[in-house]
């Protein structure tokens, strides 16, 4: 018996986009602020290190109360209402920013955005895997997963917009109001999807199961893939949060130049995103190992090309920009193909807690250590390098992408009899 529907469900595609313009918009208001930085910097006194715990660390101590438990919750309850109630209230909270006198009410007001992705993300994963037939599972988590990129660019381009001509204030109130009318939309046009069966064999009476976090920890497949993530998130939001002030300092360009070289490698990765889950459903389908052999892949690449941009010479932009772009276009190879394997191995109801665990591990890691790390190396490297310490602060963070092949490698080598378990009749 399959955990997955025979064939796609009417309005998937509708609740897809609709998913992924969620998606977008609470990724918008979760980047706003490194668009707002100097403006709010200047009304409120801030240091780089207050601004740092507002953007990075804040978000991953909430992330991390709220992301498991939330997790569990839209595997016990309806998703639907779970997820306009954790988007609606995260841009809420986003728009109370405007109101913001100081350090502490705005980084309670930038929580919104770890309550919004730790209560949506996972459930709205795990209501298009009930959507969603295997064969095109990871063709949807691809599209889903576009709405970080695009978050980044109306983050870029919108969000710079509004601040220069109306002020960082209105800049909030819209990002945060885009997200809250989006919850309706979902609540009065989208019904929660069935649940879809799986085949996984019931317990023996009088055997205690583990519970959901135990149980999807003790599963091979899950539990190198949270590790895998870990790692390659602590590079990505390393380059990501750092790489402007790189190419400021390293090859001389403006903000403005390195803006709109970081706009062209958010696209990079929004095609990067949809090529690989078109590319693991055409292959998986001949070889199971391929749904994490993509992700594998776009790593190895991921890395040989963000090495190759970090050891470059000042003064090789266009070098630096083709490198720049290839860094963007492979590393989100990880992100579809993997969700989707663990809507195929792991039971209906704990799908949404196993994406929690993979986003928890990212949030944490990546998102909570890997910005503050990066900046703790180059300071330390400065001493000694010359002031040329960030660059080989991010190289250093970029090779953990090594442990994160070596976790996917071992992942892979799981799945097929993991997939087999799952499906079998």
């Amino acid at each position: 018996m399959s955990n997955a529907p025979p064939e796609t469900a009417p309005n998937s595609r509708y609740i897809l986009t609709l998913l992924t313009v969620m998606s977008a918009l609470a990724f918008m208001d979760r980047q706003i602020l490194s668009v707002l930085i100097e403006p709010v910097k200047l009304e409120f006194g801030l240091s780089d290190l207050q601004i740092g715990l507002i953007t990075g660390l804040g978000f991953a101590i909430t992330f991390g109360l709220l992301g498991v438990p939330l997790g569990r919750l839209a595997d016990r309850r309806e998703r639907r209402g779970l997820i306009a109630l954790c988007r609606g209230t995260g841009g809420l909270l986003a728009a109370l920013g405007a109101a913001s006198v100081g350090f502490w009410s705005l980084m309670f007001t930038r929580s919104g955005a770890a309550l919004s992705d730790a209560g949506s993300t996972p459930g709205s994963m795990s209501m298009l895997a009930d959507l969603y037939p295997p064969a095109q599972r990871s063709r949807a988590m691809s599209v889903f997963g576009t709405g970080g990129s695009i978050g980044a660019l109306l983050a870029l381009l919108l969000g710079s917009w509004l601040a220069e001509n109306y002020g960082w204030r209105t800049t909030v109130v819209v990002a945060g109001a885009g997200s809250l009318l989006m919850a309706l939309v979902l609540l009065l046009t989208v019904r929660e999807p069935l649940r879809q069966a799986t085949a996984h064999a019931a317990p023996a009476a009088g055997v205690r199961q583990p519970g959901a976090v135990a149980a999807i920890w003790a599963e091979p497949v899950t539990r190198w893939l949270v590790i895998g993530v870990a790692f390659t998130l602590l590079a990505a939001y390393s380059f990501g949060t750092w790489n402007i002030a790189l190419m400021v300092r390293h090859h001389g360009l403006s903000l403005q130049q390195a803006g709109w070289i970081s706009g062209a490698s958010a696209l990079s990765s929004i095609t990067g995103s949809l090529v690989s889950g078109a590319l693991t459903d055409r292959l998986a389908h001949r070889d199971l190992r391929w749904q994490l052999g993509v992700p594998l892949l776009g790593l190895v690449l991921s890395l040989l090309s963000g090495v190759a941009y970090l050891l470059l010479p000042a003064g090789t932009l266009l070098l630096a920009t083709v490198l720049m772009v290839l860094f963007a276009f492979f590393l989100p190879w990880w992100a579809a193909p993997s969700y989707a394997a663990i809507s195929m191995v792991t039971p209906s109801q704990r799908r949404a807690t196993a994406n929690s665990m993979v986003l928890l591990a990212g949030a944490i890691v990546g998102n909570g250590l890997g910005p503050i790390l990066t900046g703790w190396l180059s300071d330390v490297l400065n001493a000694s390098l010359g002031g040329d310490g960030l660059r080989y602060a991010m190289l250093g963070m970029v090779s953990m992408i090594l442990v994160g092949i070596f976790a996917f490698f071992r992942a892979m080598r799981a799945y097929p009899q993991a997939y087999r378990n799952a499906h079998r009749a």
